[in-house]
């Protein structure tokens, strides 16, 4: 109930009730609009008319729909400098940007502009660029099938497959690790399957605070007779105690215990403790052949099953045990629910996917779904939990530094064009590119590029490498205030805003994390009449910067969202159908084959793959930290200060920390310190953090981000992805001075 009245605090703050109560009973409806929050899918049947929503996403709702507005008054009256003194959360109160702003060379306040000015500008400016490698084309999760479509396609015409996305940062190495062994980057399970499961393993992931919504599944799962197991490095409130407020027993504060095993994995010890637990159910199945491992399975649909098993059998137990952080006791009984189940889903997120092994830990666990042969069946499979709203969509769409080459020709038979052949720039490798005066303009399609990314003060001095900055923003934040020389932030309609085309208000489709592709409606009148829709603001950019030599029609575009999909359908497989299909309420799946039981790797078969364990060499006064979420924040967006499920009020910069290592470290409780690194001989530096005592294994340490992205080293990225490995920074701590 707590989570009830925050929710209210927080949309009735930023909006009158009438307005407010409209957005909340439009939430992840089938006729209503998409949350902007987390890609957790809605269920197929009967939706809660209450509140098909969480904490987080009232909370999302409220910062998109609020009525505080930026004109050219408050520019006017704030400096860039002024306002960059600020922080995140300070920043993102603000309100949402009402018009288009222009920071000229050399000026202290942004000014209004003319979209037509605006997009005359962008398109002199990359016309003038001496490559169209020059430029880069970045998109955030929240960004709409239509948008994301025609801004490959933009970008591909102009020249260049730079674009990098918010996936390079989270669930790019869940994508290169299941294309090579299922041959599908994506999940394969659907939110039913949950309810048909024996066992759920959650490794690397805080449901409760990234994807509320996911604990009503877990609680049907688990009345169902579903075991749950959580692998994390902190325990998590949500999967220890869950009141649903929409039961009576979760309203009178009853709670039900969604975990039944808790592991407290070391940082980076999931490797080991996965091969830990198939090493022991390879004892029992040598014993008794055919009684654990599903060998018909593993005959017909599996290739590298021996190579895998030789490769196993070179550990110990007791050594993966002392890895893993995790007791001899738990990991027998945890292997015990695997051995005498065959259904099974494995859900990771973050906690795996940020390391720098984190593609071979991630095949790990599908070698265990595969032993099992829990993956093509009802109630089995992998669920990596996506992130954003509509990341899993961009990347279907085509935003994609590496398309496959399918894609690629796909583009040209329909268009016409020849799109580059070379691969494009990833977030790392754009960040590096503007650093180095590679790449001169950077466009962001959503999201706050500057504090999601790795290395901050590094990738500050990128940022202002760059001859021009754009931002295509709904609110105010840190990218807008570290810009090139010359910066436009250009506002443009939200998941909640009615956009309006042609007198016809349009719709946008969205892909949530199980493959649902669904219609999102706005129903609220937008806070100015000066918002354009991304899928307009992308096509008057074409326009602007191709004139006549185009072979698209971009002003077809322009008319109605409809042809757009038109074009899609031509061009992406699985979209049959698409302007018919989107308005079928509930939306429709894409194809997936793993969830079919059919693989398309080269072999035609799923792949075991062999890794080996990765041990962390620290010195005396060094500790392994991860960087996470508070519970009042979606991604880089601050709701507020508290993360009450830990026990933090006010506070942002603190650092939890093993009792035994601050007493060893010679430091105590409320303590003020810096932290601090010199990967590649570069000192980072984060001041003035509170250390707070908390349950998490000796050496290993939990901060927030953004907060401590400045100590992510832009050097550190995961093998194969090149992730940033923001779950595993290596540093010290002193006392701070001053």
């Amino acid at each position: 109930m707590t989570a009830v009245l925050s929710s209210a605090k927080h949309v009735f703050g930023e909006m009158d009730v009438a307005r407010g109560m409209k957005a909340l009973l439009a939430l992840n409806q089938k006729d209503g609009f998409d949350c902007p929050g987390c890609a957790w899918p809605d269920p197929d049947g009967v939706r809660s008319k209450i509140a098909e929503y969480c904490e987080n996403g009232a909370k999302a709702i409220a910062e998109e729909a609020t009525t505080k507005k930026l004109g050219a008054q408050f520019f006017k009256d704030n400096s860039v400098f002024d306002l960059a003194k600020l922080n995140d959360y300070q920043i993102g109160k603000k309100g949402r940007v009402a018009e288009p702003m222009y920071l000229p060379e050399g000026a202290t306040h942004y000014q209004p502009i003319s979209w037509d000015d605006a997009f005359k500008k962008m398109g002199d400016k990359l016309n003038s660029l001496a490559s169209p490698d020059e430029a880069v084309f970045y998109t955030s999760g929240r960004t709409g099938n239509e948008a994301a479509f025609l801004y490959q396609l933009f970008a591909r015409e102009y020249g260049t497959n730079n674009l990098p996305d918010c996936s390079n940062m989270c669930h790019e190495s869940s994508g290169v690790a299941l294309g090579e062994t299922l041959g599908l980057g994506k999940g394969s399970v659907k939110l039913e399957d949950f309810a048909k499961s024996e066992v759920i393993i959650i490794l690397g992931q805080n449901p409760g605070t990234n994807h509320p919504r996911m604990l009503s599944a877990l609680q049907e799962a688990k009345e169902a007779g579903s075991t749950i197991i959580s692998v994390n490095p902190l325990p998590e409130t949500g999967l220890i105690g869950f009141s649903n407020p929409q039961t009576v027993k979760g309203a009178l504060g009853i709670k039900a215990r969604l975990t039944d095993i808790f592991l407290q994995v070391k940082l980076n010890g999931d490797m080991a403790l996965l091969k830990a637990i198939e090493l022991l159910l390879l004892e029992e199945e040598e014993k008794k052949p055919g009684s654990v491992f599903d060998l018909e399975f593993i005959k017909n649909n599996t290739a590298g099953y021996e190579e895998f098993i030789s490769n196993l059998k070179k550990y110990k137990v007791e050594e993966l045990a002392e890895a893993a952080g995790i007791s001899m006791e738990q990991i027998r009984e945890t292997a015990d629910v695997f051995k005498k189940k065959g259904k099974i889903i494995a859900c990771w997120a973050m906690g795996l996917t940020q390391h720098k092994n984190a593609v071979a830990t991630i095949q790990e666990v599908v070698n265990l779904i595969l032993l099992k042969g829990s993956i093509g069946k009802p109630g089995a499979g992998t669920c990596p939990v996506r992130g954003h709203s509509n990341v899993q969509g961009d990347r279907t769409m085509g935003i994609n530094e590496k398309a496959p080459q399918k894609f690629l020709d796909s583009i040209e038979r329909v268009y016409g064009f020849r799109p580059p052949q070379a691969h494009g720039y990833d977030v790392v490798e754009c960040i590096h590119a503007m650093h180095e005066g590679k790449a001169k303009v950077f466009i962001a399609m959503g999201g706050n590029f500057l504090s999601a990314t790795p290395d901050t003060t590094y990738t500050a001095e990128a940022m202002r490498n760059c001859d021009m900055t754009v931002h295509i923003s709904t609110k105010l934040n840190r990218s807008h205030l570290i810009h090139g020389k010359e910066a436009l932030i250009l506002p443009c309609c939200g998941h909640t805003d009615i956009d309006m085309v042609n007198g016809e208000a349009q719709f946008i489709t969205c892909e949530n994390s199980m493959g649902v592709v669904q219609m999102s409606k706005g129903s609220l009148k937008p806070i100015s009449d000066k918002l354009l829709g991304e899928p307009m603001i992308v096509a008057r950019l074409a326009m602007a910067t191709f004139g006549d030599r185009s072979k698209i029609n971009w002003k077809l575009y322009t008319e109605h969202y409809d042809y757009i999909r038109n074009d899609i359908e031509l061009t992406i497989p699985g979209f049959g159908d698409y302007n018919k299909r989107a308005r079928i309420l509930g939306g429709f799946y894409l194809p997936n084959g793993p969830r079919e039981g059919k693989f398309s790797t080269a072999n035609g078969k799923a792949n075991f793959t062999t890794s080996d364990v990765t041990k962390i060499e620290l010195a005396e006064d060094e500790l392994m930290m991860q960087t996470l979420r508070s519970h009042d924040q979606f991604n880089t967006t601050i709701y507020g200060l508290d993360d009450r499920y830990r026990g933090v009020y006010n506070e942002r910069r603190v650092i939890f920390m093993n009792e035994k290592d601050i007493i060893r470290l010679g430091f105590k409780d409320g303590d003020i310190v810096d932290l601090y690194n010199n990967h590649g001989g570069v000192e980072r530096i984060a001041r003035k953090f509170i250390i707070i005592p908390f349950s998490i294994p000796e050496q290993c340490t939990a901060t927030y981000f953004p907060e401590t992205n400045v100590l992510v080293p832009i050097g550190s990225t995961a093998d194969k992805s090149n992730t940033p490995t923001s779950k595993m920074v290596i540093l010290k701590l002193r006392k701070h001075v001053g």
